[in-house]
């Protein structure tokens, strides 16, 4: 096993393109890190850096304490899985597996039990004498798994290795790569820009943004916490709603949030943190999970709004409606499986303002909720 650890680490391209900047990261002993972010942001310069495969503009990479910044890709024990799966087509599947090891000089007998172990391990066995052409896709990526696996490395880097895989196939895997993880204990750094990874692979979450980290948390955590606008709309799927809103008193110490027609009152545990914006524009954050048909809990607050379209994903419809007074800014609720509307009917509904975030507009950051 291994810890990774990035300090204020940057990587400029042509003395103008930053791709990284300033990150610091630690990835414990053990753990499987998940790096998030769009495309363009960093993630796999980052990645990469850690192998060795890009040299560092600045700062430092560690691997187990050791500083790894002029040591050649060979000689800092982690092992690289990509995307394109980088399999040679003129080796077998067994051969694939073999091959870093022999460029090691490890033993013959030690070689072939390494890759037998490793083949059941992922259920190749029976692949062993195939060539990567006769493979399917979930087929291949086992056989680059593999062939990390068997040089027993102390971290696994992983490039968004599951992106070419069909939906099914992606499911399968991720349930794959959990499970090896468990298994084997080892350090694990996980690149991808696909949220459902991040919220069912990883122990932790590192979001990045233009070549920065953005948050780091345990995926509820993230999701329920956003630090700002972007991680809001950016995890999950659908994202937060996000809504321009003004706060303004009411009678006694409560606050109202007005977001176009709809108005709402702060709950009484949120009203003295958001109480710095009163009479000020702020934008309100609620997850569609937190929009119901029945008003379950009294505390619960009512809205009526115009159906725009309904989606029947089959365990769930996702109702997507019209923030009334807010042209063009539209608000989506996860609900039952058996909710119906017509498009352009008006649907009562009721939000959980427990669950609710404020993000101040200047900055895109969140406003702190004191415990």
């Amino acid at each position: 096993m291994a810890l990774i650890a990035l300090r204020n680490v940057s990587k400029v391209y042509g003395g103008r393109v930053s791709a990284a900047t300033d990150v610091t990261l630690e990835v414990r002993d053990g753990e499987f890190m998940i790096l998030l972010g769009p495309s363009g942001c960093g993630k796999s310069t980052i990645l990469r850096m850690i192998a060795g495969l890009e040299t560092v503009t600045a700062g430092e990479v560690y691997i187990d304490g050791a500083l790894v910044n002029d040591k050649a890709p060979r000689d800092r024990n982690v092992a690289v899985v990509f995307q394109n799966y980088a399999l040679y087509p003129h080796m077998s599947v067994g051969e694939n597996l073999a091959f870093g090891l022999k460029m090691h000089g490890v033993a013959t007998a030690q070689i072939d039990a390494r890759v037998k172990d490793v083949a059941a391990l992922l259920g190749i066995g029976e692949l062993l004498t195939r060539r990567p052409a006769e493979l399917s896709g979930g087929q291949r990526q086992r056989v680059a798994l593999g062939r990390a696996l068997v040089r027993e490395p102390a971290a696994f880097l992983l490039d968004e290795p599951l992106s070419n895989l069909d939906a099914q196939l992606r499911a399968d895997m991720r349930l794959e790569l959990v499970k090896l993880h468990r298994r084997l204990n080892r350090t694990i750094l996980h690149v991808t820009h696909d949220q459902v990874e991040a919220m069912t692979m990883g122990e932790r979450i590192c979001i990045m943004r233009q070549g920065r980290i953005i948050q780091i948390g345990a995926p509820l955590d993230v999701y329920r916490n956003p630090a700002n606008t972007f991680v809001a709309g950016f995890l999950a799927s659908p994202p937060m709603n996000l809504l321009p809103c003004r706060v303004e008193a009411n009678d006694g110490d409560g606050l109202t949030l007005a977001a176009g027609s709809i108005r709402l009152k702060v709950p009484p545990t949120h009203a003295d943190s958001y109480r710095p914006y009163v009479g000020r524009e702020a934008i309100f954050g609620i997850r569609a999970e937190d929009i119901h048909v029945e008003p379950s809990d009294p505390g619960w607050q009512p809205f009526e709004a115009e159906v725009v379209a309904l989606e029947t994903l089959g365990a769930e419809v996702v109702l997507v409606m019209g923030a009334p007074g807010l042209a063009g800014t539209e608000l989506a609720a996860r609900l039952g499986r058996s909710f119906r509307a017509r498009p352009g009917s008006t649907q009562r509904l009721y939000m959980d303002l427990a669950e609710m975030q404020l993000f101040d507009p200047a900055t895109s950051e969140v406003v702190p909720r004191r415990a």
